[in-house]
């Protein structure tokens, strides 16, 4: 089958900046405490007239002009989120009419933080087995629009962003060499927005209850996230036959620093191989992989035939890696 890697990068955020100061004003927290306990000290927020699919075409587009493709050349559109701009349609197809790709198939994909590596590797079999030639995974959330600014577990770990990458064929040997992919359903209560859907419709008691909100175990989900994102960067790392010696880069899920340094300490690599973000973006759920990882390539740190080790966890729980050969041309810094 073919080798796919990624051909082009692209990302949007809201020019709104919510900072740790402005978070003191609203609830009661500290600067302090928020970049201690996590290692973020602002995010970018949606304004009131922007939904996920306006920052996620922009993201295609950006992604699309470092592909050197035209909307018309894309076969397939997946956009990874858990805040559509309404349930249905999907947003996938909100997108595709925006850049005025009609030739591409579209749908949406739903696995929390985890979606743009679920996404990826939905995308790479597609293009692997020849049915589709190019592909546009976007991961994007506007979080802002779910979250209960009164709560302050939540309220000061997310924001809002889209990242997108255009799939194509690459050299053999090149691209996605491996993926690991896993869930554990169990799980599911520890991060959730509870109501909205077929179990409790919108109401007057559900809003007046704020169960439209995101609803989080903090502590379960930090001892989740900890177990599974070194571990499952190293089974990508032994499908793909490497090992952490041949890691050039890890871009983990920005969701805590602590997270990630215990991750990073498992696999047993230096700071400067790990690409972080959080202390400006926060936790932008299935934004964050594809968002740091434009930003990497665009300012030259990542480069041509580097091995790079993608990795997160997410709601439901979900979580998984992915081991990426690059081989695209750098982009140049916008």
């Amino acid at each position: 089958m073919k080798s796919v890697g990624i051909i082009g990068t692209g990302a949007c955020l809201p020019e709104k900046v919510l900072t740790n100061a402005d978070l003191e004003k609203l609830v009661d927290t500290s600067d302090e405490w928020i970049v201690s306990r996590t290692g973020i000290r602002e995010r970018r927020i949606a304004d009131e007239n922007q939904a996920s699919s306006d920052l996620a075409v922009e993201a295609a587009r950006r992604a699309l002009d470092s592909a050197g493709l035209a909307p018309s050349d894309l076969d397939l559109i997946i956009v990874a989120t858990v805040t559509p701009d309404m349930s249905f349609p999907a947003t996938a197809c909100l997108v595709q009419d925006q850049l005025g790709a009609d030739r591409a198939a579209t749908f949406d994909l739903s696995a929390a933080c985890t979606g743009f590596l679920y996404g990826v590797a939905t995308a790479t079999q597609f293009i692997q087995t020849g049915l589709y030639q190019h592909a546009l995974v976007i991961g994007v959330d506007c979080l802002s629009k779910i979250m209960d600014f009164t709560d302050r577990n939540t309220c000061v770990l997310f924001g809002d962003g889209a990242g997108a990458a255009v799939l194509g064929a690459v050299d053999e040997g090149s691209g996605f060499l491996s993926f690991e992919l896993g869930g554990d359903g169990s799980g599911g209560h520890l991060l959730k927005q509870p109501a909205g859907g077929s179990r409790i419709p919108a109401s007057r008691e559900s809003v007046d209850e704020r169960l439209h909100f995101v609803s989080m175990n903090g502590r379960e989900v930090f001892k989740f996230a900890v177990r599974v994102l070194g571990s499952s960067a190293e089974k990508a790392l032994e499908k793909a036959g490497l090992t952490k010696d041949d890691v050039d880069f890890l871009i983990p899920h920005q969701a805590n620093l602590r997270i990630i340094d215990t991750a990073v300490q498992r696999l047993g690599l230096s700071h400067d191989k790990v690409v972080v973000n959080l202390d400006r973006y926060g936790n932008m759920s299935s934004a964050s992989i594809p968002v740091a990882l434009d930003e990497a390539v665009r300012t030259g740190r990542i480069q041509q035939g580097d091995t790079l080790v993608l990795v997160g966890f997410g709601g439901g729980m979900t979580w998984g890696s992915s081991v990426l050969k690059w081989t695209m041309p750098t982009v140049k810094s916008v």
